[in-house]
């Protein structure tokens, strides 16, 4: 906990010194860009959220309904990544209860991710390995209540952090103070938990992917008669699987924040570049381009994508083909 205060107050007075001088061109861009960045992509997120809620078939669908929610989740995340950059960089201070809510939601999204990737796994498996049972099984409410789960188990280490910071401090959520997820970490067994239900997540999402890959693998070589659709199954648990390695890696944002910082020393200028190639290529990039690959290979999405993403330039709407 020693080195946590102490990598976050170094954090912090790095930030500090930066702040208190004008900001440059180079420093405008670094701040400009991301921001950018993630602009775009939510409204590449939101063209296709708009595609699946155009569609009565989208909106009835278990894995579009799953992909639907993806989308607004992973689009909720890049904006409030953006304002937690954006708070940094500047270093304003935030009212501690609006701060609090910006990181219940930064890391109620932050865990959905893969949660979400595991239930649609799920439901490939059911689709192939139990073809018969797959409506009765999958249905559109029982969908909703699993996103509805999601919600409440990614929602239960910042809501026990926000509650016990609470107690600890009454006056808590009425101080001004520098906005970050460190804020809530008051003793040591909260960033214990925190990692520890990090890796829980992880692990049980990668064990549930892979299960399901097997699965759909042996029913692929096993069932002739559906062996094109196991086949697609199949490539698309293997895309969640890689898409998973991309969670893993804004996972592991905190920590690499704090070897970087280890690394540069007393050289801000050197901290404050490789906080910036961290913060775009590791926490934004792989947020951003998940749900465009997996959007974009879908038959059905991607056309009717190409023609809202285009102002419907070509005048005509493209047929809607769910397999």
């Amino acid at each position: 906990m020693a080195l946590l205060n102490g990598s976050t107050l170094g954090i912090l007075t790095i930030q500090q010194q930066l702040s208190d001088s004008v900001l440059n061109e180079l420093q405008k861009l670094k701040l400009v860009v991301p921001i950018l960045m993630s602009l775009f992509f939510v409204y590449v997120n939101s063209v296709m959220f708009c595609v699946l809620r155009s569609k009565r078939i989208f909106k009835e669908t278990p894995r579009y309904i799953l992909f639907g929610h993806m989308l607004f989740n992973d689009s909720v995340q890049l904006i409030v990544s953006s304002m937690l950059y954006t708070f940094a960089l500047a270093f304003l201070k935030v009212v501690t209860a609006a701060c609090a809510f910006i990181i219940f939601v930064s890391s109620a999204t932050f865990r959905n991710t893969p949660l979400n990737l595991a239930v649609m796994s799920l439901e490939r498996y059911v689709a192939i390995c139990f073809p018969l049972r797959h409506t009765e099984i999958a249905t559109q409410k029982r969908t909703y209540l699993a996103i509805v789960l999601m919600w409440c188990i990614s929602s239960i280490n910042p809501m026990i952090d926000l509650f016990f910071a609470a107690i600890m401090d009454p006056n808590f959520l009425t101080m001004n103070g520098f906005c970050s997820r460190d804020k809530l970490f008051i003793k040591s067994w909260q960033l214990d938990m925190f990692n520890a239900l990090n890796v829980l997540y992880f692990v049980s999402v990668t064990v549930i992917i892979i299960f399901t890959y097997i699965s759909i693998m042996i029913t692929a070589r096993s069932v002739s008669s559906s062996k094109d659709s196991a086949r697609k199954a199949y490539r698309t648990v293997l895309l969640h699987l890689f898409q998973l390695g991309l969670s893993l890696t804004s996972f592991l944002y905190v920590n690499i924040e704090r070897a970087l910082y280890i690394f540069s020393g007393s050289d801000s200028s050197l901290y404050t570049n490789l906080r910036y190639l961290n913060f775009v290529f590791v926490l934004i990039l792989p947020r951003s381009l998940s749900p465009l690959i997996y959007g974009l290979r879908d038959d059905a999405v991607r056309p009717l994508y190409k023609f809202y993403f285009f102002c419907g330039s070509s005048k005509i709407m493209p047929v809607v083909n769910v397999p």
